[in-house]
């Protein structure tokens, strides 16, 4: 049988958040599923006011050249 368990690691252990009935002592395999890095939310209003103005400028210090290759759709997705 196939159990899906949710854990946490901290400090070299893996903490179970939810219940689980295997027996005491039996084997069992761990397949790692990393969580996407997702940044939090800037809510500070200075700071993202200071990360947008730094990105505009990095923007404008680096346009894309007029002669750069125009992308089309096909060109824009995988293909398999």
């Amino acid at each position: 049988m196939i159990y899906s368990l949710k854990a946490t690691y901290h400090n070299g252990t893996l903490i179970l958040q939810t219940d689980c009935d295997l027996p005491e002592g039996n084997e069992v395999e761990l397949f790692i599923q990393p969580s996407p890095v997702v940044s939090p939310p800037i809510s500070d209003r200075e700071t993202k006011q200071r990360l947008l103005k730094s990105l505009i400028e990095q923007m404008q210090q680096n346009p894309i050249p007029l002669n750069a290759p125009q992308f089309t759709r096909e060109m824009l997705h995988e293909r398999r």
